[in-house]
């Protein structure tokens, strides 16, 4: 392979917008396991105790990142934009690129009706605001239209990709929504300001690229299965330290580890950006060892005989819902050739929209016997063949003997054909309006190369005729990018302790298909300019698991296989009636009322009971933010909404706002977008209606969220200011905590707000007199305002504006002398420089979650290690009342590679060094910032601070580096942060 023998074989760069990985997740047995914030779960073999990501950012961390936005938001091109957007206007800016992440109205568009090209509308709107979107007249030029379409509802959609030498950049670029009169709706997309004129030349190949991605997940020893569907293209990376690199984006499925997509660097091998496509989840069930009670027999006698049935060629027997089921639980005769998804004398249940396969030793491709092949009578008609004995019986049939290898070949080829029957039906009802979800947009098609490949029995041979821990009680659904197949697991059911399901298959259950397939259309459409999933973050991962619980029940209703009792709450469940009873899939039903009472709709311990707010997010699982429990309080959100506006409305308003959703989401990105496509589809009539459902269940008008990775977002329930409500002008006055000056510079910001939605511009800059004045600010709780400017450490508050109030409006900020903001400055390193990582030198002082990585040579599991130092030199001589450290391994790392043992020296010319703390830092100091004791005298008048790492935490974990080579602490050592406190030194 083609890389310096130094060069660094980290995991990472893991991006910022990796912190939660894209999921495409499974439904999943409750209680699930998983680890806190992690809303992964996924255990690998590519480290040590699984793959390490990057912890969840605080909200610090959050805070210190919208810092790095003051100096874009000064601009006067954006100043001036968001005057013109008006009070229901949305002006966000990216903090990693400083560029327009998206520029709207809810209450209008942004330009006039026009029947020009809807390309040249929306390129004339990007060369009007260069300060806002960064981009000249020249780049707009350049900018290449990928993909154009137009929706159901008249809607242009169009995405420009930016490009070096013809590569396209990665995850940036420009969306733009116009209406079918030629009113601009939305731009989106965080373009990137400064991309270089050429590339290196690549050094890595395709072939290493997959290697590095397939091994960077499933270990050294890890090989692809995804054969020929695995696809590498070059793309430009621009990292958040401001540079722009030739690499290879891989799209690849590591043995046992489901599919993947990858940033590989073309010229070192590095990984720089990793994002899971599929759904790899632990269920927390054992394994396929049921103590459930077997069934001893199959049997023909439970279900309605079909003998006499005339069947033709094409011809397949289906249920409408799931086996025994009372309603739609009876297999019936329905023609796939007549409906357009089988073509007349196939071979295989390989069609227009799906082909469908038993994948029984799971390695994604078809193995003799795994095809379907029709029967004897020339059709794909094979009647069920239900199991008796304890536990199996009316109305629930058992498939097959969870004790009994090899019995679920009995219904294997009945079980295929029920799911293309399944995906062929949903295939068909997302096409249509009001949800057209078409080809056009990105659905799953045969002719365009990506028809769904849907396995089912998947791995049910992988332990001598029976599924083992990781085949059973799941499903999942992979989706890459549009005109690459989606691939679709179906998994053996059976009894496990606490989670008393029938001896079944998830292909025989409609809801659970469907569930699935949705996890393709929110894939497909809340993408970036180049058509990859921005379903990245925390709040983005609940979405998707609450719009695939919300499509599939929401079709079930409608098709009156599900009962809706309007005066019943908790009658909206996932699970098929008679498979699951002590422990549901979900905690409670999507039609719980915020108010019930009702003993379906139990809730949580900690979330209490009746239905979910925005204000639980976090509290429902019992182990902390966890997708598809926090997913529960955007279906109940979107299942009040179809109770308000109408399933037909709601199922347009819903789509629609994916195809205009900004990257990585948060519920409020997402009720804003509802709020746009009402405007557009509906004129804006539902907005009040609309309102009243999102306040109501927290996410009101004050509501607030940090990022689409904020864990603790602020709940309100209040609706948007009526007009001549009372506004207030907020002032106040910001001064340094230790010395008391004024602190000019600083932005005082109400987060929710600072975009200009939904009224206002609610940010203000201090002068050099410490003073900040806020006009307009309606009257109301705001729950996240935060003051942060250069080298201070943010604050953030709740703040109360009312007459009368006294208002708490002044603000003392900490300064943080060694932050890079603030005028501190690396004046010297030793070891690596990882800088175009974004892992160098600089990480040590930008108060954010980047790291300053190193290597860890000749260490003895992390100790004894070639030293390395960081020389910082503060913006000028302090007295240092309190020195703080964070050495948590970053940049890819594992925690191992944390800093162990370390020295700090200080100085005031930068010559003359005196030791001033030396120690040793443990695993139960990572994730904080920890006080480090100076010695008597070495804290005044120093400008100069000097921190050597000497040894890492691989030792504490219990790491032996001469028996394992994948912990990072056996090759590298990182830390977070140096924060330095005082006061200018006194002469």
């Amino acid at each position: 392979m083609a890389r310096a023998s130094s060069a660094r074989k980290r995991r990472a760069l893991i991006s910022a917008a990796t912190a939660g990985l894209a999921l495409v997740v499974t439904i999943l047995p409750w209680p699930v396991t998983a680890e806190p914030g992690d809303p992964t779960a996924y255990s690998g073999t590519g480290s040590p105790a699984g793959e390490i990501l990057p912890p969840v950012p605080s909200l610090q961390t959050l805070v210190r990142r919208d810092a790095r936005l003051d100096k874009a938001e000064q601009r006067p091109g954006v100043k001036l934009l968001r005057d013109l957007l008006g009070s229901q206007g949305m002006l966000e800016l990216d903090p990693s690129t400083g560029t327009a992440r998206q520029v709207a109205r809810l209450d209008g568009y942004l330009t006039p009706p026009s029947a020009e090209n809807p390309t040249d509308i929306a390129r004339q709107y990007l060369q009007a605001h260069p300060d806002v979107f960064g981009l000249s007249t020249d780049q707009v030029r350049r900018l290449n239209l990928r993909k154009q379409y137009t929706d159901v509802a008249g809607i242009h959609h169009l995405s420009f990709v930016q490009s070096v030498d013809g590569v396209p950049v990665f995850g940036n670029g420009v969306r733009a929504n116009i209406a079918r009169d030629g009113r601009l709706i939305s731009v989106l997309g965080s373009p990137v300001r400064k991309l270089p004129s050429g590339l290196a030349t690549a050094r890595v190949t395709t072939t290493e690229a997959r290697h590095n991605a397939v091994r960077d997940i499933g270990g050294a020893e890890a090989v692809s299965v995804g054969g020929q569907s695995d696809t590498a293209k070059q793309v430009v990376y621009a990292t958040p330290g401001g540079t722009a690199r030739r690499a290879w984006q891989t799209i690849t499925s590591p043995d046992g580890h489901g599919m993947w997509l990858h940033v590989v660097d073309a010229g070192t091998g590095r990984v720089l950006h990793r994002q899971s496509l599929s759904s790899r989840v632990s269920t927390g069930l054992s394994s396929a060892r049921s103590t459930g009670s077997g069934s001893s027999s199959a049997s023909s006698g439970l279900l309605p005989s079909l003998s006499g049935t005339l069947l033709g060629a094409g011809q397949v027997l289906a249920w409408d819902h799931a086996p025994g089921d009372t309603l739609g639980g009876t297999q019936h005769p329905h023609n796939l050739t007549a409906r357009g998804w089988l073509p007349a004398g196939a071979g295989t249940l390989d069609g227009t929209n799906a082909h469908v396969y038993s994948d029984v030793n799971d390695n994604n491709k078809v193995d003799a016997d795994e095809e379907i092949t029709p029967a004897a009578d020339g059709t794909f008609s094979f009647p069920f063949k239900p199991f008796t004995g304890d536990g199996c019986g009316s109305p629930v049939p058992c498939s097959w003997n969870a004790k009994k290898p090899n019995s679920w070949k009995a219904n294997r080829e009945q079980n295929a054909a029920q799911l293309f029957y399944f995906l062929g039906t949903f295939h068909d009802h997302l096409r249509a309006a009001p949800i057209g979800f078409t080809r056009d947009a990105g659905n799953f098609d045969r002719r365009d190369g990506d028809a769904v490949q849907a396995q089912t029995d998947d791995g049910a041979a992988m332990r001598n005729g029976l599924p083992d821990e990781d085949h059973l009680n799941n499903a999942n659904m992979n989706t890459p990018p549009d005109g690459q197949p989606p691939t679709m697991q179906m998994y053996l059911t059976a009894p496990e302790p606490g989670y008393p399901i029938v001896q079944g298959n998830f292909g025989d259950e409609a809801a659970t298909a469907y569930h699935e397939y949705t996890h393709g259309l929110s894939n497909r459409l809340v993408v970036d300019a180049d058509g990859v999933s921005t379903l990245t973050g925390q709040q983005a991962a609940a979405l998707g698991e609450a719009w695939s619980d919300w499509y599939a029940l929401d079709f079930l209703t409608n098709e009156g296989l599900r009962e809706e009792n309007r005066n019943t709450d908790g009658d909206m469940t996932l699970d098929p009636a008679g498979w699951v009873d002590a422990a549901p899939t979900r905690t409670q039903a999507l039609d719980c009322s915020v108010d019930s009472t009702s003993a379906k709709c139990p809730g949580t311990k900690e979330a209490g009971p009746g239905g979910y707010t925005y204000g639980d997010y976090g509290k429902i699982s019992g182990i902390g933010p966890e997708t598809h429990a926090d997913g529960e309080i955007w279906g109940e959100t979107l299942w009040d909404l179809r109770a308000s506006l109408g399933s037909r409305l709601t199922e347009s308003l819903v789509t629609r706002a994916m195809e205009l959703s900004p990257s990585n989401p948060t519920f409020l990105d997402q009720r804003n977008a509802i709020l746009q496509a009402d405007t557009v589809v509906n004129g804006g009539l539902g907005h009040d209606r609309i309102w009243k459902v999102f306040a109501h269940r927290g996410m009101g008008y004050f509501a607030a969220a940090l990022s689409g990775d904020d864990t603790k977002p602020d709940e309100d329930f209040s609706l948007p200011p009526a007009p001549g409500t009372p506004v207030l002008t907020l002032t106040g006055k910001v001064t340094d905590e230790a010395s008391g000056a004024p602190a000019g510079g600083v932005t005082v910001s109400i987060s929710g707000h600072t975009s200009g939605f939904p009224s206002a511009d609610f940010s203000a800059t201090t002068a050099p007199d410490g003073t900040y004045t806020i006009p307009d600010v309606p009257e109301g709780t705001y729950r996240k305002v935060y003051a942060n400017g250069a080298g201070y450490e943010s604050q953030i508050r709740t703040l109360d504006v009312r007459s009368g109030s006294s208002g708490g409006t002044d603000w003392q900020l900490r300064r943080n002398w060694a932050a890079a903001s603030g005028g501190a400055q690396v004046a010297d390193f030793s070891g690596p420089d990882y800088s175009d990582t974004a892992c160098g030198p600089e990480g040590l002082i930008d108060m954010s979650a980047a790291v300053w990585g190193s290597d860890a040579k000749d260490g003895t599991n992390g100790t004894g290690v070639d030293p390395v130092h960081n020389t910082v030199k503060l913006p000028t001589a302090v007295d240092i009342s309190e020195l703080r450290i964070d050495p948590t391994a970053g940049c890819g790392d594992d925690t191992t590679a944390s800093l162990g043992d370390y020295r700090i020296e200080t100085s005031a010319d930068g010559t003359t060094w005196t030791t001033a703390a030396e120690g040793h830092f443990a695993p139960s100091d990572t994730e904080r910032e920890n006080t480090v004791s100076l010695k008597v005298g070495t804290g005044r008048k120093i400008q100069y601070v000097r921190l050597t790492m000497l040894g890492n935490q691989a030792a504490d974990n219990g790491v032996d580096c001469a028996q394992q080579s994948g912990p990072s602490g056996c090759a590298y050592m990182d830390m977070t942060e140096l924060v330095v406190h005082g006061q200018p030194a006194q002469s």
